[in-house]
């Protein structure tokens, strides 16, 4: 299984140190454990924008219609 060496500061491997063992793990699966977390998390953001964009793009004339304040003026239009 490939692997990485990551680097941390003195405060930040006693706080590992420390959050392991409550947990009652080791600091591998912790870090491992953090890291995968926030790949979830990176996904889920990046799948629920893109629903969000497609969502508003189908329903733009709604939106328009529903919020006519909001709306960019149109291009060319004198400010």
């Amino acid at each position: 299984m490939p692997a990485l060496n990551v680097e941390f500061s003195e405060r930040e491997l006693e706080d590992l140190r420390r959050i392991a063992k409550e947990r009652g793990t080791s600091m591998k699966a912790l870090v491992r454990e953090a890291a995968a977390a926030d790949i979830a998390r990176h996904r889920a953001l990046k799948e629920g924008a893109e629903a969000f964009r497609g969502f508003f793009t189908a329903h733009a004339e709604e939106f328009a219609a529903a919020f006519p304040d909001d709306e960019p003026p149109a291009r060319g239009a004198a400010a």
